[in-house]
C-alpha cells in the first residue's frame, strides 16, 4: 500500500495549505478509488482532501478512515449527524475547513472523481489576484475526453439553457462538480444554507453575482473546459429529479431576485 513520506504528521491549524478539496460521500464504498487518491497525495504535499461522510449506511466511513490513516497530514474525515444531501454536505465541509485549517483556496469534487484531482488542482492555479472563482465545464471538443451518457447530455443542455437565462449570464455548465474559490469568497458564500440539495451550484452563482455584480463576473470568474470528464453511471441524482428541478429553479429565482 502506498504511503506518504509525511504520513506520521498530523495536520496543524498553523499550516497553510495551498488548496483544500471537499469531497462529499454518501454510500461511496464502491466508487471511491483509493489508488487514484494515493497517487495524487504522493505528489502533492500541500493539498488537503476533506471527505464528508454524509450519513452513509455502507462501509464508506471505514474506507475513508483507511485513507486518512495513510495520509493523516493530507486527509481529514468528518461526518454529518445524518444524511443531509449534497448541498449541505459540501457546505458542512467548507465550514469545517474554515474552522480547522488555513488555506488560500478551496474546492469541491464528486466522490467518483469524474473530474480528476489533478485537473482540479491545475484549474486552481487560475484562482489568484482578481480571479476569485474558477469552475470546470464539460465541453466536448476534438481534443478533450468528455464521456457523458447521451440522455444525460441532452437533459443537461435543456437545464443549462434555462439556468443561463435565469442568471442572465453566458455560462455553459453551472452543474459540473468541479469548482474552486479563494478562501475569502468561500467563507462568505457558504455561510447560509441552500434552497436546493442538487441545484445549489446555481445558488452559488447568484451569491457571487450579488457580491460582484453581473458586469464584473467576467473579471472575477473563469469557466475552464475540462480536458477529461467521465460519467461513471452511478449518479446519486435520479432521472426523475428532472421533473422536480423546475420547482427548485423557480424557488431559487424567487429567493435571489
Amino acid at each position: 500500500m502506498n504511503k506518504s513520506s509525511n504520513s506520521k504528521r498530523e495536520p496543524l491549524i498553523t499550516e497553510l495549505f495551498e488548496l483544500c478539496i471537499v469531497i462529499p460521500c454518501y454510500n461511496e464504498e464502491n466508487r471511491l478509488n483509493k489508488e487514484r487518491m494515493f497517487d495524487f497525495l504522493n505528489l502533492q504535499k500541500n493539498i488537503l482532501l476533506c471527505y464528508v461522510n454524509d450519513g452513509s449506511s455502507d462501509n464508506t466511513i471505514e474506507l475513508l478512515q483507511e485513507i486518512k490513516s495513510n495520509y493523516p497530514y493530507n486527509v481529514e474525515v468528518i461526518s454529518t449527524p445524518k444524511n443531509v444531501g449534497k448541498a449541505e454536505a459540501v457546505r458542512f465541509g467548507f465550514l469545517k475547513c474554515h474552522k480547522l485549517f488555513n488555506f488560500t483556496k478551496i474546492a469541491y469534487l464528486d466522490a467518483d472523481l469524474a473530474t480528476t484531482l489533478e485537473e482540479c488542482y491545475e484549474i486552481s492555479h487560475i484562482v489568484k489576484d482578481k480571479k476569485v472563482f474558477a469552475f470546470g465545464s464539460r465541453i466536448k471538443k476534438i481534443d478533450t475526453n468528455i464521456q457523458r451518457k447521451g440522455y444525460r447530455f441532452l437533459i443537461g443542455r435543456v437545464i443549462a439553457t434555462f439556468i443561463s437565462k435565469q442568471l442572465n449570464l453566458g455560462v455553459y455548465d453551472t452543474q459540473c462538480g468541479c469548482k474552486i474559490f479563494n478562501a475569502e469568497l468561500s467563507e462568505t458564500i457558504f455561510k447560509e444554507k441552500f434552497i436546493s440539495k442538487w441545484l445549489f451550484d446555481v445558488e452559488l452563482f447568484h451569491r457571487i453575482i450579488k457580491l460582484y455584480s453581473i458586469e464584473k463576473m467576467p473579471e472575477v470568474c473563469v469557466e475552464v473546459p475540462l480536458k477529461s470528464w467521465i460519467d461513471y453511471d452511478k449518479s446519486k441524482v435520479k432521472i426523475t429529479y428532472f421533473f422536480k428541478l423546475w420547482l427548485d429553479l423557480y424557488q431559487i429565482e424567487k429567493a435571489y431576485r
